[in-house]
């Protein structure tokens, strides 16, 4: 490790956490209904939309309609996504001419995208066409993002009322999510990225002749290289900000075209974390108490510093094997030092660390550097992000809401040990609520452990791992961890597109989902008929460093005991190995 590198991420978490307040606070006041400089220009299209739509903006719905809104959404969405990619073939913005896409294939990626989950089980360039990639994944990723940010502020809107009967209108969260929030910030930062070099045209790909020729496979000359291009900066953007993750090209941003330099590996890591932590400021403008969302963001940093320290420190150390032949792993000026394999050398091992990690946290997905190619500890911690749930951070909406479940039980098992009714912002916490945040904590281990073990004893299963012994079996729990936790990443040794990993990994997105917003939203409605109780000498304060301290606690102890088994045949043992 590198004061260089120590100063690259502390600039980032610095820049990270000064916008986190302005953001946060306008994102409440879009939510709230309230004026913004904004509203000016995007007011009229709100308006002109919910007539279109035929939608009362002053009309709000319990939580059942809520959700059947959010489903039936979902579903359109799924069905126009997958229908996209079978008649491409056949639809204009085709240069390339792809054939259309095959069926297992376009059902997995259609949930994949509908689900924020963006797991790609293909190659951007070699198998989307531009439509598919503009009218079908990148408004995708605009739809899934504002559909968690409304669940979210449902589910608040469900703590800060009291005696009563609604949680808002989905259709009106969905809307300003999308106009105020997702569209500007998108705008500014595919400007941004474009300046930097990342494409943006319809164009056809381009061959172009190589200055040094070279050799394939069977020894004959290569003179000339095919570039893909296309419209990425416009995906780009959004992927990053509405934690997709899903890349236009194959190797997501550590392709040039798609990430060229620094400033833009900078922004779009900034933007990964960006929605997700202001979110945190929002909650707590919209509960009346900025103070719990403050404290909810600490609990996410203590835990995502950490991890990404010991990730930048397992990279750095490099590989033990390769230091007994003589190789030198030691940073210098003329060499980046550490594990560099599968990495970019225009961003090194820290800032491959800090992405790793990022993208993890926050339900992204995305890379800048092959996971499968880190050291064992170094691909453990990412692991193990998004094995805690995807509540450091998360997805936007939908990683905050996660970590308020886990609020919830660190409150109720905190009562339990004083003897006292848990109650949390003045809501008491009785067993519909333990039941519901019980099923948003339980849901995603049995579905990841689950179909790894079916994975691992299934024929169609063993078929796609290429990599023997534990780093075989890290590439099976991380693809299922991945699904199953909506995040999009993956050890991309296991060869995942055949019907088997389609079919199952498409079920892990939907049931990581869906089956996450329904008591989610349910539990929204139970609270927010719940009346108002004052605080007492006995209240637990959930706004101080001891309940920070004891929510961390309760985030680790339940990920731990799920997954270290399982971690323990993979990336642990792999690591003994390694150092043998």
């Amino acid at each position: 490790m590198t004061t260089n590198g120590f100063l690259q991420i502390a600039l980032y978490l610095a820049l990270l956490l000064l916008l986190v307040k302005p953001l946060g606070s306008y994102m409440a006041r879009v939510y709230q209904g309230e004026r913004t400089w904004l509203h000016l220009l995007l007011g009229p299209v709100e308006r002109w939309t919910y007539r279109l739509l035929g939608v009362d903006p002053a009309r709000e719905m319990g939580w059942k309609i809520y959700t059947l809104s959010v489903l039936l959404f979902s579903v359109v969405g799924m069905v126009v996504l997958y229908a996209l990619q079978r008649l491409q073939g056949v639809l204009p913005l085709n240069p390339q001419g792809f054939a259309a896409v095959p069926p297992t294939l376009s059902f997995n990626t259609a949930v994949s995208f509908v689900t924020n989950t963006n797991w790609q089980a293909y190659g951007g360039e070699t198998t989307m066409s531009y439509l598919t990639q503009m009218a079908g994944l990148t408004v995708q990723n605009f739809a899934s993002a504002a559909a968690g940010m409304a669940i979210l502020v449902a589910l608040t809107r469900g703590l800060a009322r009291h005696s009563a009967g609604t949680i808002g209108n989905f259709w009106v969260d969905f809307l300003r999510g999308v106009l105020y929030i997702l569209l500007p910030l998108s705008l500014v930062l595919a400007l941004a990225l474009v300046s930097q070099g990342v494409v943006q045209n319809l164009t056809p790909n381009t061959s172009v002749s190589l200055l040094q020729p070279a050799l394939d496979g069977q020894g004959n000359p290569v003179t000339q290289q095919t570039l893909a291009l296309g419209p990425a900066a416009s995906q780009v953007a959004i992927k990053q900000l509405g934690t997709n993750g899903g890349g236009f090209f194959n190797v997501n941003s550590a392709h040039p075209f798609e990430n060229p330099t620094p400033l833009s590996n900078f922004l779009q890591m900034l933007s990964i974390l960006l929605l997700p932590a202001a979110l945190c400021y929002t909650f707590g403008r919209l509960v009346g108490d900025t103070r719990q969302g403050w404290a909810l963001l600490a609990a996410m940093l203590v835990i995502f510093v950490s991890f990404t320290v010991a990730a930048y420190a397992a990279e750095a150390a490099g590989n033990p094997r390769l230091t007994t032949l003589g190789v030198d792993q030691v940073a210098s000026a003329l060499a980046p030092g550490g594990n560099m394999e599968g990495k970019e050398l225009r961003f090194g091992v820290a800032n491959s660390a800090l992405w790793a990690t990022a993208t993890t946290a926050a339900s992204n997905g995305s890379v800048n550097a092959m996971h499968a190619s880190f050291t064992p500890l170094g691909g453990l911690a990412p692991l193990v992000l998004m094995q805690l749930g995807e509540v450091v951070f998360g997805g936007v909406g939908s990683g905050l809401y996660g970590m308020l479940a886990f609020v919830i039980v660190a409150v109720f098992v905190a009562g339990l040990m004083v003897g006292r009714t848990p109650e949390y912002l003045g809501k008491k916490i009785e067993s519909f609520e333990i039941k519901m945040a019980a099923l948003l904590i339980l849901i995603m281990p049995v579905i990841v452990l689950g179909l790894t073990a079916l994975a691992e004893i299934s024929g169609a299963g063993k078929a796609s791992i290429f990599n023997p012994g534990p780093h075989g079996f890290s590439e099976v729990l991380y693809a299922f961890t991945s699904m199953g936790n909506n995040n999009g990443s993956a050890f991309a040794g296991l060869a995942a597109n055949t019907p088997f990993y389609n079919m199952l990994g498409a079920l892990a997105m939907l049931i990581a989902r869906f089956w996450l917003i329904v008591p989610t939203l349910a539990l929204a409605g139970s609270l927010v008929r719940k009346k108002r109780v004052e605080p007492s000498a006995g209240t637990l304060p959930t706004h101080t460093p001891l309940f920070v301290g004891w929510l961390i606690a309760i985030v680790l102890i339940v990920g731990a005991l799920n997954f270290l088994p399982a971690l323990a045949l993979g990336p642990i043992v792999e690591h003994l190995m390694l150092g043998a």
